[in-house]
């Protein structure tokens, strides 16, 4: 297996507000060719990392380097990166043929090419046809394919995307993450993406950083953290999880691996509370004393119960937490 090509690195990097806040002491390497997404709540500090990485905030201390090259001091223009935002930023005066043609004019590139290089980026995103609308006429998730083609015809070697689909409905978002997870995979550009969207991480990521207070939690691919969470704080924000407090601990288990004992007794027993058909499983609440324990099943198991039968639960895989 060949080794992996760092393209990003963040060393020791600090930045701090007037006001204390920011982020301080923070170490990350980026491989070529992947997707990484920061994770957290509104104010944890990732997309004051990105806006250092894309040069909108000088950083205090420390360095950031791309293919081995610092680039702290760089203005944005000058940093081989691109950043799409959450507001799609498409001049609304201007057709999309001259949204995504602006850039190119500045590096004096030939028209020739210019309509090429957009013909093909229009393509790459799915909007082929669409040169001589306005931004007014097409929809978010039209607008927001535009704002990417447009970064991407820049060449970046870093794409930053700054939870670009937050403003989308949810079927849009969908699509959006698919889209962009096939284009990046097409071409095997490195990107580094700010979600407080659980779901967008995992679906999009190969490797997620889960942040807290301005800190690392954990760092990991998405099953990594999914099936081993370091901390009751990322078992909390990565999917759906049960806390049951015994003495000094915490046991933490997934919904999907409580199984339910119809009509007998298990680890913990208690009386069906809610059910709710999801399609192909079904959501049963129990409680149990104090808890209420979300259990996932088939089906089968849920026809079998009504609410307030006694049922007993058994916890396939559960994790202990002492903090």
């Amino acid at each position: 297996m060949t080794e992996r090509k760092i393209k990003l690195q963040l060393k020791d990097m600090t930045k701090k507000y007037d006001n204390g806040d920011g982020v301080e002491h923070i170490n990350l390497d980026i491989y070529e060719g992947e997707i990484v997404s920061f994770l957290g709540p509104s104010g944890c500090g990732k997309t004051t990392i990105l806006r250092a990485i894309g040069g909108f905030h000088d950083v205090t201390s420390g360095d950031i380097t791309i293919d081995g090259q610092s680039i702290v001091g760089l203005p944005p223009e000058k940093r081989p990166t691109a950043m799409v935002f959450q507001s799609y930023n498409l001049w609304p005066h201007m057709t999309v043929y001259e949204n995504l043609a602006f850039g190119l004019k500045l590096r004096k590139m030939p028209k020739s090419q210019i309509d090429s290089e957009i013909q093909s980026h229009l393509k790459l995103v799915s909007m082929s046809g669409s040169e001589k609308k306005y931004p007014s006429q097409l929809s978010g998730g039209q607008q927001q394919r535009i704002a990417i083609a447009r970064s991407l015809l820049l060449k970046p070697s870093l794409l930053l995307l700054d939870e670009p689909f937050s403003a989308l409905d949810a079927k849009i978002r969908h699509q959006m993450r698919e889209e962009l997870k096939k284009i990046q995979s097409d071409l095997g550009i490195t990107v580094v993406f700010v979600t407080h969207d659980q779901e967008e991480a995992m679906s999009l990521s190969h490797r997620i950083v889960v942040m807290n207070k301005g800190k690392f939690e954990q760092v990991g691919t998405p099953t990594e953290i999914y099936d081993n969470p370091h901390s009751k704080y990322v078992a909390s924000f990565i999917g759906e999880m049960n806390f049951i407090q015994d003495g000094e601990k915490t046991i933490a288990v997934r919904p999907e691996n409580v199984n339910v004992i119809v009509g007998g007794s298990g680890m913990i027993n208690g009386k069906v509370r809610t059910i709710m058909v999801l399609g192909h499983y079904v959501s049963v609440n129990v409680q149990c004393g104090d808890d209420v324990i979300k259990c996932f099943v088939n089906r089968d198991i849920s026809d079998q119960l009504e609410v307030g039968d006694s049922v007993g639960l058994n916890f396939e895989k559960y994790h202990t937490f002492t903090e």
